[in-house]
């Protein structure tokens, strides 16, 4: 079999999974990754001197590596920027949305008027420009009130607000302060929705849409969903929260109606489309929209997938996705992430990194590491991930921690209360 080489764009857990789940393929020979990771570097050649933003540096390294069959763009900044579109104009074979797809991710209030148009269940909702307009609709507010950073600002543009006086400080923070810089300078205000949060996450080819299997996210960074929202803490797939006539219903109501808007407006979205959810009693909610595989979704997700990811990448590409078959194990997966202590505030990195022994099942997912001296260290807030496999999610979450203390560095900081309720 003539196997084909891939490049991965990008340095987190998710790109760690990625790259897992294709080094396991037989259709798969050379990976490349950039920038890569220390985990990833086990398995693929990374090129740490490369940023995910470095449009011109990753064009042009494809150009100098004839022997790249595929680019896999993973994060939202080059997405959003036009990293597909690039490589697709000078012929290259690339997996993601291009710019007009990645603008359901990249703007709020892009996704929030296309969920009005084209009538996808969301929260109520209203669009600001400037400060004075935003700061005066705080006083028709209903509390708790939901900030919405516009544009991309790493899952942390999200403010909830209990009262008006944290309204009108997060409305400076994000508007006057530009705490998430220009991504700030729109403003979505959006009703507060209670229920349980679901990631719904599914493969598109342009005109198909496959689900994935479900999974939960946990947010917050602290235990009881406390502290500041993180980029995720822990993810367990699927969500025994969501039965089978649910997941229909989610494909009927949001993922469908969604490629058929994208269609509607002109956009062939290829790649991976994520709605996050809020499910309340029978009632599904939109709360926002990623243009990619989520993290840490993607490290509970993959280990399950049954069918060979190339298989699917190829077919998101070639818009073949229908003559696919995409099957899933019978297991269940928990991921939970080690972080560094501090985040997702300021936190020190360069801290030596040591690994135990790691059980059967168990899959350590590298996020913010990196390799120094000869050691593995911390380089990010988000350390690693600790995914375990097993028939059941209260097997799998026993199997997670029981590892998770067999690593160790200075001011490591995880949750201890994921799925306490089983």
């Amino acid at each position: 079999m003539n196997k084909k080489n891939v490049l991965i764009i990008g340095g987190g857990g998710r790109e760690h999974a990625i790259v897992y789940s294709l080094s396991r393929s037989p259709k798969v020979g050379k990976i490349y990754c950039l920038p890569g990771n220390a985990g990833i570097a086990q398995l693929a050649e990374c090129h740490s001197e490369y940023k995910a933003t470095d449009l011109d540096g990753i064009v042009a390294f494809v150009r100098s590596h004839p022997d790249i069959y595929m680019t896999v763009v993973a994060p939202d900044d080059p997405l959003a920027m036009g990293l597909v579109d690039r490589l697709e104009s000078e012929g290259f074979r690339a997996f993601g949305p291009r710019a007009n797809g990645a603008r359901l991710e990249a703007s709020k209030s892009f996704a929030k008027n296309l969920m009005k148009k084209y009538g996808i269940p969301t929260a109520g909702y209203e669009v600001f420009t400037d400060y004075d307009s935003a700061r005066a609709y705080l006083d028709e507010c209903t509390y708790p009130t939901v900030l919405k950073a516009d544009g991309l600002a790493l899952g942390k543009g999200v403010l909830i607000c209990e009262t008006k006086e944290q309204a009108i400080n997060g409305l400076k923070e994000i508007m006057l302060d530009k705490a998430f810089g220009s991504a700030g300078n729109t403003l979505v205000i959006e009703d507060f929705l209670v229920g349980f949060e679901c990631s719904a996450l599914a493969f598109c080819d342009g005109k198909t849409i496959v689900p994935m299997t479900t999974s939960q996210d946990h947010k917050r960074a602290l235990n009881d969903n406390k502290g500041l929202n993180t980029g995720g803490m822990a993810t367990f797939s699927p969500s025994y929260k969501v039965s089978a006539d649910m997941e229909k219903r989610i494909y009927a109501e949001v993922l469908k109606p969604t490629l058929d808007a994208l269609i509607g407006e002109g956009i062939e979205f290829k790649g991976v489309l994520y709605a996050g959810l809020m499910i309340d009693g029978d009632e599904i909610k939109v709360l926002e929209y990623n243009a990619r595989f989520g993290d840490p979704e993607t490290q509970v997700i993959l280990p399950r997938l049954k069918t060979d990811l190339f298989d699917i990448f190829e077919a998101c590409i070639d818009g073949t996705l229908a003559d696919l078959n995409i099957e899933w194990t019978g297991n269940t997966a928990v991921c939970i992430i080690l972080a560094s202590g501090g985040y997702p505030e300021a936190y020190e990195k360069g801290k030596e990194i040591t690994f135990g022994v790691t059980d059967e099942g168990v899959i350590v997912f590298h996020a913010g590491t990196a390799e120094k001296d000869g050691k593995i260290v911390t380089s990010g807030g988000r350390v690693l991930g600790v995914t375990a496999l097993a028939p059941t999610l209260k097997q799998a979450r026993d199997l997670s921690y029981a590892n998770v203390k067999n690593i160790t560095f200075d001011k490591v900081h995880y949750r201890t209360d994921i799925l306490k309720e089983l």
